[in-house]
């Protein structure tokens, strides 16, 4: 799973990356402002930190990077780590995060920088690790997944061995389901995608860890099983958060953030699109193609 915690970096970090930051901006909030600026009155520079690995936050800003420069801002996309990311946004160095998962998974970043950043809105509240299986599958939920362990051909496909998914299934999911007789494959995300797509284009059952959101649920006919027990953790939701400054300098920008929401249909085809395939960090022309398929969702979006 690639969302795992970066080992702690300094803010240098955040400025040295911020000189090769990814999008067409100048720069940060620390430099002079594009000579376009928003109609709306909000500041014109605005540095997005971007959490590297994680689909979702990679995704929505490079979304709202597209969105928003055609409106006059000057969008920066700065790629770093956890740590420096949320460091960032606290001294003020960065202007904006997109992808804060509470309340487990950056609990320990919020307690110490939590106080000096300003939260925005909620945009996604069903991140979650899963198991799940093709849609046609004969079971629904992990309580049947025992007794028709056969019909799965004994096997769980597992992605990364020392991912936090990996760990929830082997420590909570199997023990508590009973499901020690079926063999845990577990190798890296690509090859358990690998036998999702062999499996869905022979028509099999197979049983995959998995976690939302991810592209995964756009591309093939899956569906998660139900966890009557809780074995794999409950649902996280997924928040914007900007500098202590942030609504004095984007009032605009920041109703529109409070607003933001990305259902599954929505952010599941934005990250197929993007990331399934693809083997290019020039994002821009991708998502100006589903900006086109998808306009009134986007049109919205910013909607007076």
């Amino acid at each position: 799973m690639k969302k795992k915690l970066a080992s702690m970096m300094g803010i240098a970090a955040v400025a040295a990356m911020a000189l090769t930051a990814c999008g067409s901006g100048s720069g940060g909030s620390g430099e002079s402002a594009a000579p376009a600026s928003p109609e709306n009155g909000d500041k014109a520079a605005l540095n997005i930190g971007v959490m590297a690995g994680w689909d979702e936050g990679v995704a929505v800003s490079n979304l709202w990077k597209q969105i928003l420069d055609k409106k006059g801002y000057d969008v920066t996309l700065t790629d770093a780590d956890a740590a420096p990311v949320f460091s960032g946004v606290a001294s003020g160095d960065l202007d904006l995060t997109m992808d804060v998962w509470m309340p487990q998974t950056h609990k320990d970043y919020m307690k110490k920088y939590g106080d000096q950043m300003t939260k925005l809105g909620t945009w996604y509240d069903d991140a979650k690790l899963t198991i799940a299986v093709n849609k046609d599958a004969p079971i629904d939920s992990l309580d049947e997944l025992a007794a028709n362990a056969d019909k799965f051909d004994n096997t769980i496909y597992g992605i990364d061995p020392g991912a936090g998914l990996t760990k929830a299934t082997q420590e909570k999911a199997i023990p508590e389901y009973g499901l020690e007789k079926m063999d845990f494959k577990t190798s890296s995300t690509p090859a358990m995608l690998s036998q999702l797509k062999k499996a869905t284009k022979a028509g099999d059952n197979i049983v995959v860890t998995l976690w939302r959101p991810h592209w995964a649920y756009d591309e093939f006919p899956i569906k998660d099983l139900k966890d009557p027990k809780g074995a794999m953790g409950k649902a996280e939701n997924i928040t914007s958060y900007g500098n202590k400054d942030f609504k004095e300098n984007y009032p605009g920008l920041s109703k529109w953030l409070d607003n933001f929401k990305m259902d599954d249909e929505h952010l599941f085809s934005l990250e197929n699109a993007m990331f399934n395939g693809t083997d290019t960090d020039d994002y821009a022309p991708i998502v100006d193609k589903w900006i086109s398929e998808n306009q009134d969702y986007v049109d919205a979006l910013t909607k007076e």
